[in-house]
């Protein structure tokens, strides 16, 4: 692992030491070079300002879609949520009515049970 290091960190060296000799002993004026130099400092940037720019929109697009995604899914979880709370109320509902019925039966039950008994008295 070090030994690639020291590789690599060799490859990068002699490749800065190459362009600078290229440079000083181009063809070109030093006008010429600091033209095309920043010419291709330029095009660099154009390049990064429009990838920068895509990623960005990209991203804004995804976001996007991602927030309705979730929208839709929470409208949906909560519709279920909804349904179910309404089948609960229901069947509550249902058993209470029947427990009314129940009950009602109960004290028909019990007053006609107590006419033919004396009342007690009460201390």
């Amino acid at each position: 692992m070090a030994n690639t290091g020291n590789t690599l960190l060799a490859l990068i060296t002699g490749a800065a030491i190459g362009a600078g000799v290229g440079l000083l002993y181009a063809p070109d004026s030093g006008e010429k070079t600091r033209k095309k130099l920043k010419d291709e400092s330029k095009k660099a940037q154009d390049k990064l300002n429009k990838k920068y720019t895509e990623t960005s929109s990209n991203l804004t697009e995804k976001a996007k879609q991602a927030r309705v995604d979730f929208e839709a899914r929470l409208e949906e979880t909560l519709s279920s949520a909804s349904h179910k709370a309404d089948d609960i109320l229901t069947a509550m509902e249902t058993k209470l009515e029947e427990l009314r019925k129940q009950n009602a039966k109960l004290q028909k039950e019990g007053e006609s049970g107590d006419k033919g008994k004396p009342n007690k008295a009460v201390v």
